[in-house]
């Protein structure tokens, strides 16, 4: 019983360790949004104990995980998770689970390289090492003039400098010819973050000839 209880205890630090080096260490200083802080640590210490005593009473372990596996793919009913919150959700629940099973049969090596691989992976992406990510956003353009083809170029040209964001492409969607309107999607590099400062969805815009963004 006692040993039971200590391995429970170890298992416990160790895996809250794991997870402030996810959520504080990586996640946090890439978005700086500590609405989502919480909830993380919250809900990876309560996976740990429920599947640390699940297992220490020989029930099934799948009973377990598929009981979080569907809390990992639910939305909260005040406001919509993004998928990169889901993301994090899935892996900071689906974590000691892991360390749930392996802490009490004494797999160091398997836990280690878990552990140790999952945080290498999530930091790897979040720096985007090796990667060139796109984002797209949704413009409302009245310069119909230049959506014609043949002004292509001068199209870009006025959307980079209204927006200052570095555009690579653009697609034209709807056309109200009524309002002389336009819809546009634009596509660009995603700006690297600095973790001095929050990143913002978009930057700030001109006041004259400000086209109105939507994510």
């Amino acid at each position: 019983m006692l040993t039971e209880i200590i391995n429970l205890s170890i298992g416990a630090l160790v895996n809250l360790l794991v997870a402030l080096i996810v959520v504080a260490g990586i996640y946090y200083p890439s978005t700086r949004n500590k609405s989502m802080v919480f909830s993380f640590v919250a809900f990876n210490t309560v996976t740990y104990f429920v599947i640390g005593l699940l297992t220490s009473v020989e029930l099934s372990i799948g009973v377990g995980f598929g009981l979080f596996a569907i809390f990992s793919v639910l939305r909260y009913r005040t406001a919509e998770i993004p998928i990169r919150e889901m993301t994090y959700l899935f892996v900071v629940i689906a974590l000691p689970v892991v360390n749930a099973i392996l802490i009490p049969r004494e797999a160091i090596a398997q836990l280690l390289v878990a552990n140790i691989f999952v945080i290498v992976v999530m930091w790897v992406m979040e720096k985007g090492w090796g990667f060139n990510f796109e984002q797209q956003k949704t413009v409302h353009y009245e310069r119909v003039d230049l959506i014609a083809p043949v002004y292509y170029e001068q199209l870009l040209a006025d959307l980079r400098q209204r927006t200052g964001l570095p555009i690579k492409r653009v697609e034209v969607g709807e056309i109200d010819f009524v309002r002389d309107m336009a819809e546009l999607t634009i596509y660009y590099d995603a700006p690297k973050r600095s973790s001095r400062t929050a990143p913002t969805s978009q930057q700030e815009l001109p006041k004259a000839k400000q086209p109105k963004l939507e994510s």
